[in-house]
């Protein structure tokens, strides 16, 4: 059985609270996990989540900043100890080669798994397989920094009413989705196009293209909306957006499942953050994130 959902291990910007942990998501994508910004504390996480080493086929880190990445030395070592038998790659800015190289090997281990290095340093695609492609964009932040979105392939749906009128049953169904056209009828006759979902997930930034381009069309976003629309200056300065902002990004892209997350811990009201998004226009459904929830990807349109 397919499982798409997003595990939410962390939502602490900068420094962890004592209800939240710093960054760390996994996205469950049918039978692979992509394990995005583990910050410090992710393996821990991981554990009370219920989400296992053997569960990662990639790790994509946004920026080498503190919060985003220092939970990569516990998590590479546990793949190794649980010896992992499937490939895993990282993907993580190639500018921050050096801190991904003091994080791979910050202890003493016994290396078991050999993970993929797979740095970026352009916008375009990433890995392409037959269940999505995976893409990065460059987004606007003191350090270089990439968002990510996973777009799968359309598909076709059978119409049931086309089908009959075409005296279209039983194994002549699978035929004509298999080789394209039964006697002068072709697989177009008799379906349509379904689109494949897209998911995107984008941290610390400012507003920039890369932040439209990958919300664009999305079934769900995770962003982050590190301050309140008050202390927009304060998140202009320091490379962040606002919970409105946010929300305005997923209004004007057609999002249909908004995330927010990455939350600064000068806020003890979460509600907020939900006020604020729906003011802003965003009419589609909304969580904000806290620890350890876990939120289905929105069904096929």
């Amino acid at each position: 059985m397919s499982v798409r959902e997003l595990v939410v291990l962390g939502t602490a910007s900068q420094v962890p609270t004592r209800h939240r942990n710093h960054n760390g998501y996994l996205l469950r994508w049918d039978g692979e996990g992509l394990l995005f910004d583990p910050g410090e504390g992710t393996q821990r996480q991981m554990l009370r989540a219920g989400v296992a080493a053997h569960d990662l086929n990639r790790i994509c880190v946004t920026h080498f900043h503190g919060d985003h990445c220092l939970g990569l030395a516990g998590v590479i070592q546990r793949v190794n100890l649980d010896k992992v038998p499937h490939p895993v790659t990282a993907h993580y800015p190639r500018s921050g080669q050096r801190f991904f190289d003091r994080l791979r090997y910050a202890t003493a281990y016994r290396e078991t798994v050999g993970v993929t290095e797979a740095p970026v340093d352009t916008d375009g695609p990433l890995a392409v397989t037959g269940a999505y492609t995976l893409e990065a964009r460059r987004l606007s932040h003191p350090v270089e920094s990439y968002g990510y979105r996973l777009v799968e392939p359309d598909g076709r749906r059978m119409l049931p009413h086309l089908l009959a009128a075409h005296g279209i049953k039983g194994p002549d169904v699978g035929r004509i989705q298999r080789e394209g056209a039964i006697g002068g009828v072709s697989l177009e006759d008799v379906s349509e196009v379904r689109r494949g979902q897209r998911f995107a997930f984008v941290m610390d930034t400012r507003m920039c293209d890369g932040v439209h381009t990958l919300a664009d069309g999305c079934d769900m976003l995770v962003i982050e909306s590190t301050f309140l629309d008050e202390d927009r200056e304060l998140a202009i300065e320091h490379g962040h957006l606002t919970a409105g902002q946010a929300a305005g990004v997923a209004r004007d892209a057609g999002v249909r499942h908004l995330v927010l997350t990455h939350f600064s811990q000068r806020y003890s009201d979460p509600e907020a953050f939900e006020r604020q998004a729906r003011a802003a226009g965003f009419e589609g459904q909304l969580t904000v994130a806290h620890d350890l929830l876990r939120v289905p990807v929105p069904k096929r349109r």
